[in-house]
């Protein structure tokens, strides 16, 4: 079985820009280019009798530009927008009210 990590290593330099815009979709005189938030991160490992596994990496779909003709424009995708501020506004505010109680006493 060849090196894990030199694998995973090979498939990471096909991210960037590419893993954020997604290719371009004609769709009955509107084209679309998907865009998405892209975190990587990666781990591997491996045993002696040659049993190994890893990946990693997450992206959050933000939306997509849409070009009708001369008008571009950026249509946010809603509903990853509320599944990722959700979370994220309620652990800033339960931080921030740990903080605020620490610092009164």
């Amino acid at each position: 079985m060849p090196n894990l990590a030199l694998e995973l290593g090979k498939q990471s330099a096909s991210l960037g820009v590419n893993s954020v815009y997604g290719p371009q979709q004609d769709v009955g005189g509107v084209t679309l280019v998907p865009v998405a938030l892209a975190c990587t991160g990666f781990g591997a490992g491996e045993a002696d009798e040659g049993n190994g596994g890893g990946g990693g990496g997450v992206a959050i779909p933000l939306g997509a530009y849409i070009r009708k003709g001369d008008d571009l424009r950026f249509e946010p995708n809603l509903v990853s927008l509320a599944a990722v501020a959700i979370p994220l506004v309620w652990v800033t505010g339960r931080a921030l009210n740990r903080v605020i109680r620490a610092l009164k006493r």
